[in-house]
């Protein structure tokens, strides 16, 4: 499939299906710390990326034997919201497959147009990113195209927020002297304040990121944060779920665990945890993806990180 992928293990929503509705790094923002890497396409441009029809294809081709999941999630390698027929999509899918609450990861940024919030009001869980308020820092993390802006992204979420009767969670990237600094973590408590979530989630790097040499949040930094960020409601994004194993042919495990390599560098012990699957399965599929020359790989503090090749993802 070129649009459905997974199912995979959240760490935030159990096993979750996957919409990808643009082509791969096709972004209204740039962002620094992105697990995808560079945007290729930095837009803000609403149309019609993949066919509609042929998304609504693959979704009642997945969907119509009732697998047992725990939600359908706009995400992937790109900015959803960029897609003008999410809102036909997700309309779609609350019509014909009710039993699965659909979720939307954005980075927030397009709400402020009136068609981007009709598109996504019926959605059940929305997570948009809200990682910097003040400018300077904001162009300096996410590097977005010249329409986008601070302000225009905090207005979008307010506006969203009193028509949208899902639940909202925003999620704060920590960048260590980046957006930790006393000055921007008081403006994102402010706005936070002003937008009203249901919940915070504080994430950190965990991957590569766009730019080499990033700093990684400690954990007794991001406990710092949420305590700054109280009463609110904060938790700091945990692990996945090990428990729950995802199960299918040879060959469409090898998809899987290629449909992830496409979207975010993940070392074995990650595609172990993000499919359920025996970390002697997954080193088996790697060595064969490696020789095959379609990986690229990079050393981190937490192990090697295996990413497919942009010429072997297309």
């Amino acid at each position: 499939m070129k649009y459905v992928f997974g199912p995979v293990n959240s760490r935030r929503l159990g096993i979750s299906l996957g919409i990808d509705l643009v082509p791969h790094k096709t972004c209204s923002l740039n962002c620094i710390y992105c697990e995808c890497g560079e945007t290729t396409d930095c837009t803000a441009l609403l149309r019609e990326y993949v066919p509609v029809k042929d998304v609504l294809a693959e979704l009642d081709s997945y969907l119509s034997s009732s697998p047992e999941l725990d939600v359908l999630t706009f995400s992937g390698s790109g900015e959803p919201t960029l897609h003008s027929g999410i809102g036909t999509i997700i309309a779609y899918l609350k019509e014909r497959y009710p039993r699965y609450p659909v979720v939307v990861l954005t980075n927030g940024t397009l709400l402020w147009k009136e068609e981007v919030r009709e598109a996504l009001v019926r959605a059940d869980i929305i997570i948009p990113s809200l990682d910097a308020v003040s400018e300077p820092v904001f162009r300096k993390m996410l590097r977005p195209t010249g329409e986008i802006t601070a302000e225009r992204l905090v207005r979008g979420l307010m506006d969203f927020r009193p028509v949208f009767a899902g639940r909202m969670i925003i999620e704060i990237f920590i960048l260590p002297g980046v957006n930790d600094t006393p000055d921007e973590l008081a403006r994102l408590k402010e706005a936070c304040e002003k937008i009203g979530p249901d919940e915070i989630q504080l994430n950190r790097l965990d991957r590569p990121g766009a730019v080499y040499g990033l700093q990684t949040a400690s954990w007794k930094r991001l406990v710092e944060i949420k305590e700054f960020f109280l009463p609110l409601a904060v938790e700091i994004i945990g692990k996945p779920d090990y428990s729950k194993k995802i199960t299918g042919s040879v060959s469409e495990i090898h998809d899987a665990v290629g449909a992830v390599l496409k979207r975010r560098p993940s070392t074995i012990d990650d595609l172990s945890r993000t499919l359920g699957l025996r970390k002697v399965e997954v080193m088996k599929i790697i060595e064969e993806m490696d020789t095959g020359g379609i990986l690229s790989k990079e050393e981190m503090e937490r192990g090697i990180f295996y990413r497919m090749r942009a010429d072997a993802a297309e």
